[in-house]
């Protein structure tokens, strides 16, 4: 399956002078630049009806007429995978994602996954750059994702997501105490030895965590974080950075911190808790075709809900 793409468009006065690659990207704005360049690689962009180079200057006046395919993207199946969506409209989906979905294909999930739903869901969003995921939630995370269904929503919401201004709030639970809130600017890159993980080093990409207490334990701590950056495991290193890692972390979680005393029920939940505890509980973002500033939120999960009130019966049976 492909797109066909057909447009044309005038250079305006302003704009001549500058180069092909530049005009061309503030025209046809909603292609990536580097997928322009390569149209006009391509000869599939021409000016006045001439293949030109990307660094080629172009005049006032002069037409870009663009004839492209959009390729479907990979060899990927759809799969009939219930999604719980949120919202959709014919620019975006935004869903909540279960515990246990991993969101793209890779070296053990080669099918299963949010995307090979999201082809099943939307047969058309083959043809956008990775079936629309702009933004991924690790495997066992819960809560709110956008996907672009349409090649425009995904070149704007990556802009959104570049320029910071989505905004994406999670809550989760970590170990310890922690008596105020803060902020984290420290950067993230994949750890040297076990390729899996990623650590806070030198070097590494810029990562920046705001989080806030909700609620404290004997403990543990109910802590909503919000991310200016969205790097690969950002707040289970940031808050494991810290000194407060998330409960049931299987990569970044500390040792078991029980409260003295605590009941056989709340001994087991923590030791068994299945997942790292992180829902993406708010999301926040302006509508790729209208503008408009949108909101949604999403309830926490079971599970989360459930640990947060044994942690509370715990805290309420020792106050005093």
């Amino acid at each position: 399956m492909s797109e066909n793409i057909e447009l044309s468009a005038e250079v305006p006065s302003e704009s001549g002078g500058q180069r092909l690659d530049q005009v061309a990207a503030q025209l046809f704005a909603e292609y990536s630049r580097s997928r322009l360049v390569t149209w006009i690689k391509d000869g599939r962009l021409t000016v006045d009806g001439q293949v030109l180079r990307p660094r080629d200057t172009v005049h006032g006046g002069s037409v870009l007429h663009l004839t492209a395919e959009q390729e479907a993207q990979g060899e990927w199946v759809a799969q009939d995978i219930e999604l719980d969506i949120v919202y959709e409209d014919e620019q975006i989906l935004v869903i909540n994602k279960p515990a246990g979905l991993v969101v793209h294909p890779a070296a053990g999930h080669a099918d299963g996954t949010l995307l090979n739903a999201l082809l099943h869901h939307v047969p058309d969003i083959v043809n956008v750059p990775r079936a629309g995921i702009v933004h991924r939630l690790d495997k066992d995370t819960t809560g709110l994702m956008v996907v672009a269904k349409t090649l425009q929503a995904q070149t704007q919401l990556v802009n959104q997501l570049q320029s910071r201004t989505v905004s994406r709030i999670y809550e989760c639970v970590v170990l310890g105490v922690v008596t105020a809130g803060g902020k984290i600017d420290a950067p993230i890159g994949r750890h040297g030895q076990q390729r899996q993980r990623m650590a806070v080093m030198e070097g590494g990409k810029p990562a920046v965590s705001h989080y806030r207490v909700l609620e404290r334990f004997r403990s543990h701590t109910h802590v909503r974080v919000k991310l200016e950056t969205g790097r690969t495991h950002q707040i289970r290193v940031h808050m494991a950075h810290v000194g407060f890692p998330l409960i049931g972390d299987p990569v970044y979680g500390g040792r078991f911190r029980i409260p003295p005393a605590a009941s056989p029920t709340l001994v087991e939940s923590l030791k068994t808790f299945p997942r790292q505890a992180l829902h993406a509980r708010f999301l926040e973002l302006d509508h790729p075709a209208t503008g408009q500033r949108m909101r949604w939120e999403s309830p926490l999960p079971e599970d989360f809900v459930w640990l947060l009130s044994l942690l509370k019966q715990d805290r309420e049976a020792f106050v005093g």
